[in-house]
């Protein structure tokens, strides 16, 4: 059996054992989870979660995350974006460099400080620049609404995530510091694009190997932040 990841599959698939008792839809996403090598690597090399190697894949193309920065992480749980970005820019509970927030609780991550708040509040901001103590060097968004099974609304919401994640962007971010936002292909990103390229000096798409295929999640990469 292989888990290289670049195959895009694994020679054998796991057999689900308890078919029985679960839903169809339910099968479905647990024999993908299975099956896919991303999870079995994820596990296999400590990670939180498959989307770690979405953050690493991201960061050895575009060079993101330097030792000393500083990074906000909106959406973090399980927190696998955290663990990258604590690893990569150096910060540690004597030096904790990193604020994240997610709706859900996640487990300690040393270097990070979390808190356990929904981001769509009104006093989340205030909350985040606080414990942030500064300007930040980064802000990663990897949020998504929950999904209701219309189109339509489901991708409204997460454009309205983005929306606020690039506001607080912009409110946060030192000069030359860059934003990285989950998106969906499709719908109106055209505003949203248009207004950071006012306020950045390149955006542009990015869909890692770790997204799987058939998801039409993407990623829109700002980088330097004019201020």
């Amino acid at each position: 059996m292989t888990d290289n990841p670049k195959s895009g599959r694994r020679d054998l698939a796991v057999r689900l054992r308890t078919a029985r008792k679960r839903t169809t839809a339910q099968q479905k996403w647990l024999s993908r989870q299975l099956n896919d090598p991303y999870v079995a690597r994820a596990r296999a090399e400590g990670w939180r979660s498959r989307a770690a190697f979405k953050l690493i894949e991201i960061d050895d193309r575009y060079k993101l995350l330097r030792k000393g920065q500083r990074i906000v992480d909106l959406g973090a749980a399980p927190g696998g974006w955290c663990q990258v970005a604590a690893e990569r820019i150096g910060s540690t509970p004597a030096d904790t460099r990193i604020v994240a927030i997610d709706l859900l609780e996640i487990e300690p991550i040393p270097g990070v400080d979390f808190l356990q708040l929904d981001f769509t509040l009104p006093e989340a901001d205030a909350i985040l620049k606080a414990r942030l103590g500064g300007a930040a060097d980064g802000v990663l968004s990897d949020m998504a609404a929950n999904t209701t099974g219309h189109k339509k609304t489901d991708h409204l919401r997460i454009i309205g995530l983005a929306e606020m994640a690039a506001q607080f962007a912009r409110e946060v971010l030192a000069p030359g510091g860059f934003f990285l936002c989950k998106l969906f292909q499709g719908g109106e990103t055209g505003q949203l694009i248009t207004e950071l390229k006012r306020d950045f000096a390149t955006v542009r798409h990015v869909k890692p190997a770790a997204s799987r295929a058939d998801s039409s999640e993407l990623y829109l990469l700002a980088t330097g932040f004019r201020g």
